[in-house]
């Protein structure tokens, strides 16, 4: 005889149990009131067998209506325990969501762990005075130094989980790979990824944060990386792009990041273009030191360094500007890490020049360097042109930065070279304050326009051969960037097409008119593949290594000399949340999942 099958025989509660047998229908199935057992099978013979074997000699007195008052109390007193239940759940949910919140805060804001405590402690003071009737709801919170180092681990193992989901639906993605040692000399490898889905919608996120204990060679960079991407479960075959700081050990094409990452993907799936990159805003800066006037640095930052260096010297320097009544109060320190703050040290000694020659002397120092007019005006040029560097460098900076902008900067800054080129060998210094106002106090035999044009030649120059890697890639930023004008005969063939489709649309034409070029990839139509595909693949490409330089500036603020023993694991969750842009912790998520541990505070 074949089994009999429970669930297909439709029983149900029927009513009249809960006075025969004082039990209740709770969520489909039968509890009993006196003591809260249930029965596996909703069965008469299971319920009355339950009842005559626990409670009947208890209640077996009762006439039926009194046993329906017991019944009726009994059911009250379940419904109060049950909201009783029901609101502790909520408040303990409410406890650990708070509590994850504040963790939060606590790893953007580089804060110690323990720094949980002083928070609950100002928590509980201003609960005291606002609301004691909440003290309790309050006191619930945990944010003990170990609370918060486990809700900082399931903060970023969150972000961690949503990543590989986001990166299932990846058609392209690119790489950004930078490497920094850290205070404790531990190499520390950052690995950004951008991502694009088939909705061209751009995701930007930590890949991962290696500490390399060990050598840092070609390989040992491109087993970590291939790690990451292998944890995440990235195919090979959607990286479209890597961009570099640009050092031996990641672009060399043999055994380098770059070359093993292409074998990596020959392997995989035989063909695989992987386009390699130098940051963008790294090579900018290397293009200023073609200029080669290092000496009028140096001969700036022994003045500056002889003013700020002495807290007497400096006292009185901003005492003697203040009794000559200078716009300025001080002078700016100089060092060679901070390379962007040169262009405000340079334009501040350029303007503050007589009055730093007038202190030195009152200490007994030589200013003859200083008074120099060959190098003043040399002084001013290097004034001008670093602050056009440094324009051009904030320019590349940022988030999110599209690497056909980027390159449209860097061909810009090209064009304004050859114009000023033109421009000094003209006398024309429209785009020169600090070499008008030179030229003005000194004669024109003395003001070298020739030199500082043959300077401006050199260094558009070095701006061509260092961006030769993102010019190959011109024809391809064109097409994407202003579609409607690209040559149809030079783009690749299987694009061809549907670029003469989108060129006759109208519709689209006026899409792109109003929105711009970032914004209207995302509405190429999906009848037009192909296009899509190469608007994800640009859409995916880092120009920089900005965001593993960023990372790296806030490791340094949260490693630092007073929290040595912050374990790797605990490093890499803190940057993991505090750099997080695209995705946010999914907090009532986590907090549904836990209990409120009380803070050992309490």
């Amino acid at each position: 005889m074949a089994e009999r099958k429970v669930d297909f025989e439709n029983r149900g509660f029927q009513g009249r149990w809960e006075a025969e047998y004082m039990f209740a229908d709770i969520k489909g199935k039968p509890y009993s009131l006196v003591c809260g057992d249930g029965v596996a099978v909703i069965k008469e013979y299971n319920i009355r067998q339950h009842y005559e074997t626990k409670h009947h000699d208890k209640y077996k007195h009762l006439d039926k209506k009194q046993k329906l008052q017991k019944v009726e109390e009994l059911k009250r007193s379940l419904a109060s325990q049950q909201a009783m239940f029901a609101k502790a759940k909520t408040q303990s949910e409410a406890a650990v969501k708070a509590s994850f919140i504040v963790a939060a805060e606590i790893a953007k804001s580089a804060w110690p762990f323990t720094e949980g405590e002083f928070v609950k402690n100002c928590m509980m003071k201003v609960c005291n005075v606002v609301c004691p009737d909440k003290r309790q709801a309050f006191s619930n919170v945990s944010l003990s130094r170990n609370t918060v180092a486990d809700r900082v681990r399931e903060l970023a193992t969150n972000l961690q989980q949503q990543l590989v989901g986001k990166g299932r639906d990846f058609i392209a993605y690119s790489l950004a790979v930078d490497e920094s040692r850290g205070t404790s000399d531990t190499a520390q490898l950052s690995i950004f990824i951008r991502g694009v889905d088939s909705s061209l919608c751009v995701t930007e996120e930590l890949l991962g944060l290696r500490s390399m204990h060990g050598t840092t060679t070609g390989k040992d960079l491109f087993e970590e990386v291939s790690r990451c991407v292998n944890i995440m479960r990235l195919p090979w075959d959607k990286l479209v792009g890597l961009t570099t700081d640009g050092a031996p050990t990641m672009c060399g094409q043999k055994s380098g990041l770059v070359g093993r990452i292409r074998e990596k993907m020959r392997e995989e799936n035989g063909a695989g273009e992987l386009t390699a990159y130098h940051c963008i805003i790294h090579q900018e800066s290397l293009c200023g030191k073609a200029l080669k006037m290092e000496h009028i640095m140096s001969t700036i930052t022994r003045a500056v360094n002889f003013i700020r260096a002495k807290g007497m010297n400096h006292r009185e320097f901003k005492s003697f500007l203040e009794e000559l009544g200078s716009e300025y109060n001080d002078l700016p320190y100089h060092t060679e890490v901070r390379w962007l703050g040169q262009g405000k040290v340079l334009k501040r000694c350029f303007e503050l020049r007589e009055e730093i020659c007038q202190f030195m002397e009152s200490k007994g120092k030589d200013t003859t360097e200083l008074r120099d007019k060959k190098l003043l005006c040399e002084m001013a040029f290097l004034c001008d042109i670093t602050s056009h560097l440094n324009a051009l460098n904030l320019q590349l900076q940022g988030r999110g930065r599209v690497i056909t902008d980027m390159y449209a900067a860097v061909r810009a800054f090209k064009t304004k070279l050859r114009l000023w080129e033109t421009q000094m060998q003209q006398e024309n210094l429209s785009h020169f304050p600090c070499c008008q106002t030179m030229k003005e106090q000194v004669s024109t035999a003395v003001f070298p326009r020739a030199k500082f044009a043959e300077k401006l030649s050199i260094l558009g120059a070095d701006f061509t051969r260092r961006f030769a890697d993102f010019e190959a890639q011109k024809s391809r930023f064109e097409l994407l960037s202003n579609p409607f004008a690209a040559d149809v005969e030079s783009a690749p063939t299987n694009i061809q097409m549907e670029l003469i489709e989108l060129q006759c649309s109208d519709t689209l034409k006026a899409k792109y008119d109003s929105v711009g070029t970032a914004q209207f990839l995302r509405f190429i139509p999906n009848t037009m593949p192909q296009l899509r595909t190469q608007a994800a693949q640009m859409l995916s490409m880092f120009g920089s290594t900005y965001l593993c330089e960023q990372l790296f500036s806030l490791m340094k603020i949260n490693k630092t000399s007073h929290r040595n023993h912050l374990s790797d694991e605990h490093l890499h969750s803190i940057l993991r949340i505090s750099s997080a842009q695209s995705l946010t912790p999914n907090i009532d998520e986590l907090a549904s999942k836990m209990r409120c541990q009380v803070s050992g505070l309490d």
